[in-house]
Parts: structure tokens; C-alpha cells; sequence
């Protein structure tokens, strides 16, 4: 009925590009298939990113789970460089080889999503970020788009099956289509305060009709201790100095008394506009920008053949691990088979980052549930990345 592949294609290799199918005819004419090692990595990020993070992970491991194939990876939420590598796979070639097209586009567009989520975090600092852009996107990605916006760091999602797959309750305000069938506000208003669960928290949509700062005043005086926060939604072609419009609807909601209610910005929103706003704003939902991420140029590329280190031109042969010192956060490639004990910047001790997730077809290690690795990214925005 939809345009989307069933989850039976992904995993029986449908979802692949066509050479690759080609490739193991040909191999397979000659009796080919060498057990090889593939190294996954992106040589720069887009939007001259200095970071990224990994993202997309548990998909992955539901596609490669019962391939005979050991994999190494990331911790999903990891925060990478480009050059570095996020995962190898080991196995007979014929065996995952027509795979990569469905790999790659697994944490391609996941890590992409997840960076920006986090990005928008970091500019908006101890305020809400909520994801707001499903609508932009085709509906059955809608789960895979908010979950990684969630890891990466949003506070919550909007559409209520992503909540249910990452298992947080859904955020949500108000439309204005509401107001608009209603044919005012304070009928809108009193609708869904009779209506919706006094659970959710009353978020008054103010700029259907009325000029911002006389909205939320009257939204403050319809819902009155209820009220927690106003939602500027105002279209480009109105906002003129929107900043200086978020200051107005602030000074005339506390000269009368409504010092608790915050100011909820949602439209067109990207990191820098989160930058401009802070000074006023008390929480963002982000959309277009969020869920029409850049994706992480990953490549996925033979890097050992029958144990020998071999790669085409451009990469380096021989499979890697990436360490990090804990004391000094210094980062470097070692061949996999080398063990290092102390860093040689501080003498501190190093953590291998690339773990065993699948060996020989089973999972040996599963991820964490999406709130323990949003908590990882965040404490790593705040220990290792600078603003």
C-alpha cells in the first residue's frame, strides 16, 4: 500500500544496490568468497560538523543477527570524529556483502538526525527541545526519525508512536486548526481544558489571530494557575524582530502576574535561531530542521582479506580500534590486534571504544533503552565538546 520496503526485504538483501548483486554472481562463478573484514567511516562530516554521533545501532543489529558475521561497533550515542573508525564487520564476503547498501542506510540518516538533536540541545541548554518535524518526512520513518532525535538529545517527540517506541509518554500543545474550527480563541481554550487528560500540561497556542503579546495575556487570563506555557507559532512573513517580540509577550505577562508562565517558540527553528532566542524563550520544538538532518557520509570498505591487510586505494588496509584516554580525552587508531595500556599524551588509561556486539551471528551485547543512551550523549556534550 505504501512506498516502503517490507521488513522481510531489508533482511532477505532486497533493499541493496544492484552491482552488489552482480558482485556475488560474478565471485560466485569463480568460486570466490574470502573471508574479509569491513571497515566502516566517513572522511568528513557535512556542515563542517567537528563531531558527530552514532546513531542507529539497534537496527543494525536486527539486520545482521543470525548472519554468520562478528561485528564490532560504537556504543550507539557515541560521539565521533570524522576519519575515525564506528564499526567493522567480519565474515565470508558472499555471506553480508549485499548488505551494505541496507547498513550504510541504517546509521547514515540515523546519525545524522542524532548530531543535529544534539546540536540543538547544546544551543538551547537547560531548555526544553521537543521534536516537532515528522510531518516532514514520509509517515513509516516517522519512529526511526524521533527516536534518534530523542537519543540525541531532544526531551521528547510528538508523534505518538515514536513515544511508544522509545517509551516516553508523547509531548504535544495545541493546533491551530483548534482555534480556527472553533472560531476563537477562548472557546479553543475552554475545549481543551474540559477535554484533555489534566495530565498535559495547558500550552495556549496565542497567535492565530491576536498580536503575540495581547494573546498571551489573554490566554493567561482564560487559563489562569493552569497555564504553563504560551506557544509562538508566528509564520516568517509576521515576525518582523521576532526576538524582540518574544521580549514583549515576556515584559506583558510579568507586570501582570504571570511570572511562571513560559514561552514555548516552534517554527523554523535551527540551532542559531535557538542562540538568538535563549534570552527569552523557555522551550523550542524543532522540526524541518531536526527530521531533514544531512546524512553522515559513511563508507563501508574492505579493509582485510583471508587475515591480510588489503584496501583499495585512499584507505588504509588492516582492521582498527579506536582508543580514548579518560584522564585527557585523547583519541587515536591503533591495527586491532595491538593492545595499549596508557596513553602517551598523559600516561592515563585508554578505553577501547569499537566492542564486540555480534559474534558469529548471535548478539552478545544489546543497547541500552533510548533514554540510558540520550543520558550518554548528553554527558558527553557536557564533559568533552565545546560549544
Amino acid at each position: 500500500m505504501f512506498h516502503v520496503a517490507p521488513d522481510d526485504h531489508i533482511k532477505r538483501g532486497k533493499v541493496t544496490d544492484v552491482y552488489f548483486e552482480r558482485v556475488t554472481e560474478s565471485l560466485k562463478s569463480k568460486g570466490i568468497n574470502p573471508f574479509v573484514t569491513m571497515e566502516v567511516r566517513t572522511s568528513g562530516l557535512p556542515n563542517r560538523w567537528e563531531w558527530a554521533v552514532f546513531a542507529g545501532l539497534e537496527e543494525l543489529l536486527n539486520l545482521v543477527e543470525g548472519l554468520p558475521v562478528s561485528m564490532r561497533a560504537l556504543d550507539e550515542g557515541t560521539i565521533f570524529r570524522a576519519g575515525e573508525p564506528v564499526l567493522s564487520m567480519s565474515g565470508r564476503y558472499l555471506d553480508f556483502g549485499v548488505y551494505e547498501t541496507a547498513i550504510l542506510g541504517f546509521i547514515c540518516q540515523a546519525s545524522g538526525i542524532a548530531t543535529n538533536a544534539a546540536r540543538c540541545k547544546m544551543a538551547a541548554g537547560d531548555r526544553l527541545v521537543i521534536s516537532f518535524g515528522a510531518r516532514r518526512m514520509h509517515p513509516a520513518i516517522a519512529p526511526m526519525i524521533e527516536r534518534n532525535a530523542f537519543i540525541g538529545g531532544c526531551d521528547g517527540v510528538a508523534v505518538i508512536e515514536s513515544a511508544e517506541l522509545i517509551g516516553e509518554p508523547p509531548w504535544g500543545t495545541m493546533s491551530h486548526s483548534l482555534i480556527l474550527c472553533a472560531k476563537d480563541e477562548r472557546t479553543a481554550y475552554e475545549a481543551f481544558d474540559q477535554a484533555v487528560d489534566p495530565a498535559v500540561r495547558r500550552v495556549a497556542l496565542v497567535d492565530t489571530f491576536q498580536d503575540e503579546k495581547f494573546g498571551a495575556v489573554f490566554a493567561a487570563k482564560v487559563f489562569g494557575d493552569k497555564l504553563y506555557a504560551v506557544r509562538l507559532d508566528t509564520p516568517g512573513s509576521r515576525r518582523g524582530d521576532f526576538l524582540q517580540i518574544l521580549k514583549e509577550v515576556r515584559w506583558e505577562l510579568d507586570i501582570r502576574g504571570f511570572r511562571d508562565v513560559k514561552i514555548f517558540v516552534s517554527g523554523g527553528l535551527d540551532e542559531d535561531s535557538i542562540i538568538e532566542l535563549n534570552p527569552y524563550a523557555d522551550a523550542y520544538g524543532v522540526g524541518t530542521h531536526i527530521s531533514n538532518s544531512p546524512v553522515v557520509n559513511f563508507s563501508m570498505d574492505i579493509v582485510e582479506v583471508d587475515g591480510e591487510p588489503l584496501a583499495k586505494r585512499g584507505k588504509e588496509s588492516g582492521a582498527k580500534q579506536l582508543w580514548v584516554c579518560d584522564s585527557c580525552s585523547h583519541r587515536f587508531q591503533t591495527l586491532s590486534t595491538e593492545v595499549v595500556a596508557k596513553c602517551d599524551v598523559c600516561g592515563g588509561l585508554l578505553r577501547a571504544l569499537l566492542v564486540e556486539y555480534v559474534k558469529d551471528g548471535k548478539i552478545i551485547k544489546n543497547p541500552p533503552a533510548p533514554r540510558e543512551i540520550r543520558s550518554f550523549v548528553l554527558s558527553q556534550l557536557a564533559n568533552s565538546i565545546k560549544p
